[in-house]
């Protein structure tokens, strides 16, 4: 018996990194999964976004856990197209219990020189696309009666200023105000609603040259291997990064009953970066 059978979730930016991860861990506690990944270019990134195979492979692994699983490609900035994920899979497994606003980038800059779209286009994923992910599913959760739980994914830049990267500071603390507005207004409903705050997470969103850069500014092109001390540097734990799996723990206890008196918390998974 799993902790989460007979529940669904709707997980976005889940072709790969934490959104895979976080499929996968509660597909094998009983859920099944609407997946949804934008599969296509983000303009300012200095990376690529997770692909339709990646997608299709979360799939895959989906199954594999045990758990059924509905993919679409779509764009957090798109209501419409993230509505119609929602509707597809609750038409398919009957309700919806858990939204995980995952999906998101991370880009470079000092806000003092930065582009007018570079500084739109991080609030409209980061931010504005997580409010449109709760948005495109909580009315299906309260009009079901069932309760719930959403798990928003902010930052350790959600809660403090880190230098080079001031838009995603300012989209992260918005979801952690987001997360405890939202958790006021849904109380009513039993839908409980937490921000968690994941440190550096060895996905590609924080190990591409852009990161690898600002903890080795001295070098043109740092492997991953040159700046492992430097990631290693803002912890108190003898670690440089978080796997997914860590953040993926923390929302499954999160999402089920062994949770059911947190709401509007925000959760750290840092290796102690918080408090140092």
């Amino acid at each position: 018996m799993g902790k989460l059978d007979g529940r669904v979730a709707f997980i976005t930016g889940a072709a790969r990194g934490q959104g895979r991860s976080h499929a996968v861990t509660l597909a094998k506690e009983g859920a099944d999964i609407i997946a949804v990944d934008i599969c296509a270019p983000v303009e300012s990134a200095p990376y690529e976004m997770g692909s339709r195979d990646e997608l299709a492979e979360t799939g895959r692994l989906v199954e594999e856990a045990g758990g059924k699983i509905i993919t679409r490609v779509a764009d957090v900035r798109d209501l419409d197209a993230l509505t119609a994920a929602v509707e597809a899979g609750v038409a398919e497994f009957g309700r919806l219990d858990i939204i995980l606003g995952n999906a998101g980038v991370c880009t470079y800059g000092e806000l003092a020189t930065m582009s007018v779209e570079k500084f739109e286009e991080m609030i409209d994923i980061d931010l504005t696309g997580v409010w449109k992910t709760v948005r495109a599913g909580v009315q299906a959760m309260i009009e079901a009666g069932n309760g719930g739980s959403i798990v928003l994914t902010s930052s350790t830049a959600g809660l403090r200023n880190l230098n080079q990267i001031g838009h995603y500071v300012a989209a992260k603390h918005g979801v952690t105000g987001l997360a405890k507005a939202l958790a006021n207004e849904l109380a009513p409903h039993d839908i409980r609603v937490n921000s968690i705050h994941p440190s550096n997470c060895r996905t590609p969103m924080m190990t591409n040259i852009g990161v690898r850069k600002m903890f080795r500014p001295d070098l043109e092109n740092p492997t991953l291997e040159d700046a492992k001390a430097g990631y290693g540097s803002i912890h108190l734990l003898d670690t440089p990064w978080v796997e997914p799996q860590d953040v993926s723990n923390a929302i499954l206890f999160l999402c089920s009953d062994e949770a059911r008196y947190m709401t509007g918390g925000a959760i750290p998974v840092d290796a102690g970066m918080l408090a140092k």
